[in-house]
């Protein structure tokens, strides 16, 4: 699972590492983003481009918007199953940059948080899905899902799920609006095979969606 993440390079960092075209105003640098709220989303259109949608997918057939509370994560090894996600996977799939993401280990005190990211700092690109739901009152919202795989080595002692970390190659292919088959698509969503993560445990004071600056991802002594 992937409750909560971490986006707090610049746009420059942004428009650099994911060769964004356009973007829509209003970044800013959040240390604990939880579902339901405004996350950044590189779409493709003509060219790339960067905006916010709200996180927890509403497929476009769901008739109570409630329904995306439970849609924040979906399983790589599902998702051309479950109906909530395959139309999104043929045709509306999105990047999800982040800084880092938050998971939690259990242990025999309780569930410690850690904070994991890139060795050298660089954005993390998580592989992600997207829909455009209409309400009763024809409001357009648009919501997105973050995928989840098995955790790699690294990452397992800390917890059994990890999200989709896409390397370039990848991110031109899960964008590319003429590749539709789940065939070429689902090979792509498999445990990072990198050996740059770094992960420490930070304090509990993340476990509230509320707290939000920069201390959240200092590791605790």
């Amino acid at each position: 699972m992937c409750g909560r993440f971490v986006l707090h390079h610049g746009e420059a960092s942004l428009w650099e590492a994911l060769e964004i075209t356009a973007m829509r105003p209003g970044l800013l640098p959040r240390f604990n983003i939880a579902p339901t709220q405004p996350v950044a989303v590189v779409l493709q259109e003509q060219d790339r481009v960067l905006d916010f949608f709200k996180w927890g997918l509403i497929p476009f057939w769901a008739k109570d918007p409630k329904i995306g509370h439970r849609m924040i994560n979906a399983r790589a090894e599902t998702i051309n199953e479950k109906p909530a996600f395959r139309a999104a996977l043929k045709r509306r799939r999105c990047l999800i940059p982040a800084s880092g993401y938050y998971e939690w280990q259990k242990t025999p005190n309780g569930k410690i948080p850690h904070y994991l990211h890139r060795s050298d700092d660089r954005i993390i690109t998580i592989a992600g899905l997207w829909e455009e739901w209409i309400s009763h009152e024809e409001e357009i919202v648009r919501t997105c899902t973050i995928i989840t795989t098995e955790a790699n080595d690294f990452t397992a002692p800390i917890h059994h799920r990890m999200p989709v970390i896409l390397d370039t190659p990848g991110q031109s292919t899960w964008l590319d609006p003429s590749c539709e088959d789940p065939k070429d698509l689902c090979p792509l969503l498999i445990p990072y095979p990198g050996s740059d993560l770094k992960a420490h445990p930070v304090s509990t004071r993340v476990n509230n969606a509320r707290f939000e600056d920069p201390s959240c991802i200092e590791p605790t002594l």
